[in-house]
């Protein structure tokens, strides 16, 4: 099925390099790319947000298309089509172009933070806008490839086309749950808004959630396939309340249609090799540049040199990273041989609170509340170690990094951390890294004491650093995964809005 040709609009609100808040556009960024090496036809669909350079990128108004009007909330909104081609690639990427929607600060909220008081409107009209927009392009890919809530009005959508026209009679749909947190719940007067008969919504119909409307409960039911970003993640939120957030009952009763694909990472941009915003490239065979970064990661955070591991941390600064275990136990950890370097911005109690630790022992903590792109790839290059105590993590990526840059992940056993990482052995023969199970203070300063105990047997560090950097986590072995589920999802959709 991987060598049938077949066309796939895939539909995201996130991009690499046009746009990005969190992981979903590092994956949007790279899973295309290697579709269209395997032989898919892909085209992208995505918002066109102030912040992108259209000169820059080459992107420019679609000729021939014009007038295109989508309705919400009773009121008419007139949008562009632009299109540009993904740089290093032949794809597509159409870009969906309102000022109103899209000509504010930033993509999800506010400049402080808030969510955008209409986000259910925004959300509407982005899924109309796409499917007015193939209407309009005369496409009808065999599967079109939803990414969380924001494009999950879709499926919906399709089932209503199915029903009135034949244009998107062969078309199926995959749903691809990258965090399942974030549902996209509103009013019942949404369905409304959407162009939807009110009258569905009824007690445990699709179409309510606990009296409010659940946007990917809607997508998770009428969608063909659901995938996930890890097996085990697909596990956790099918089987568990903690993981589920309330759709654990829905993804049970769609278990049949449930995948879990492993994220992959772009080899190219994380490769100590050829990597241009580190300062020392190295290999394999010759680890001594990874010596000079850690010198340059720890003159970075203005920590003294020295001999010990740095742990790093790249990450957004919230409960569901595992700050909440990581602050009660940051005391006790400092206590140990070693260095932590955090990067990153999130909660302000934990800006205040890494700020405080930082100038209490300005020899053993340095934290950069700040993006950083290029500090991000030198805490992945210079670190001995890299800490992910995730509450949960459907997939994670910096996992993937630290091994391919010679440094252990030491995370909780969860989600994708737990299908990519396991414990290294007393003399570094096996493993990747360092895991533990209970989501406590404890447990984690128990698994860093094991990596700082092990880091006194250099023979045993240097051998796994070699190993772990051979792993291959690229899209190659992922994507052929995707390509197999497209080619079941053909034409396959999930209820048709009539049994409603």
């Amino acid at each position: 099925m991987a060598s049938e040709k077949i066309d796939v609009a895939v539909v995201t609100t996130e991009i690499v390099p046009y746009s990005k808040v969190g992981g979903l556009a590092d994956v949007m960024g790279a899973l295309p790319d290697e579709l269209e090496k395997l032989g898919a036809g892909i085209t992208v669909f995505t918002p066109l947000y102030a912040s992108i350079d259209r000169e820059k990128y080459g992107i420019v108004n679609v000729e021939g298309i014009g007038g295109l009007i989508v309705t919400v909330a009773r009121r008419d909104y007139s949008y562009g089509l632009a299109v540009g081609v993904k740089p290093g690639t032949g794809i597509k990427v159409y870009f969906i172009d309102n000022d109103y929607f899209y000509g504010r600060e930033n993509i999800y909220t506010t400049a402080e933070g808030e969510g955008f008081e209409d986000e259910d409107e925004r959300t509407i009209f982005f899924n109309l806008a796409v499917m007015e927009a193939l209407k309009a392009l005369d496409m009808s890919p065999d599967v079109i490839h939803c990414n969380d809530f924001h494009s999950g009005l879709i499926p919906v959508y399709l089932a209503r086309e199915k029903e009135t026209n034949s244009h998107f009679e062969n078309t199926g749909t995959v749903f691809s749950v990258h965090n399942l947190a974030y549902q996209g719940i509103f009013e019942p007067e949404f369905l409304e808004k959407a162009g939807l008969d009110s009258k569905l919504f009824q007690p445990m119909s699709p179409f309510e959630f606990w009296g409010r409307v659940n946007v990917m409960k809607m997508a998770l039911m009428f969608t063909g396939i659901i995938s996930t970003v890890s097996r085990t993640y697909a596990e956790e939120i099918a089987t568990s309340e903690e993981y589920g957030y309330g759709l654990e009952g829905v993804l049970r009763y769609r278990s049949k249609d449930l995948v879990g694909i492993l994220n992959g990472i772009d080899a190219d941009a994380w490769n100590p090799e050829t990597d241009e915003l580190i300062p020392v490239n190295f290999t394999r065979k010759d680890l001594s540049g990874k010596r000079e970064n850690k010198a340059a990661l720890l003159g970075e955070f203005g920590l003294p040199a020295g001999d010990e591991p740095v742990v790093g941390v790249v990450s957004r600064l919230v409960d569901q990273k595992g700050f909440d275990i990581l602050s009660d136990s940051l005391e006790k950890l400092l206590d140990l041989e070693m260095k932590i370097v955090i990067l990153g911005t999130g909660q302000q109690e934990y800006h205040e609170l890494y700020t405080e630790m930082a100038e209490k022992y300005p020899d053993r903590l340095g934290v950069r509340l700040e993006f950083n792109n290029r500090l991000a790839h030198l805490v992945e290059a210079g670190s001995d170690y890299f800490l992910m105590p995730s509450l949960y993590e459907p997939c994670g990526l910096n996992q993937m990094y630290s091994l391919r840059y010679g440094t252990m992940p030491v995370v909780r056993a969860t989600g994708g951390l737990k299908d990519t990482i396991s414990d290294v052995d007393a003399k570094g023969s096996m493993g990747n890294g360092f895991t533990f199970k209970a989501y406590t203070p404890t447990a984690l300063i128990n698994a860093l004491k094991k990596a700082v105990e092990f880091f006194a047997d250099g023979r045993a560090v240097a051998k796994t650093r070699r190993r772990i950097m051979a792993e291959d986590h690229s899209w190659k072995i992922s994507a052929k995964e995707y390509l197999e589920m497209y080619g079941k999802a053909r034409g396959r959709t999930g209820m048709r809005l009539t049994a409603t």
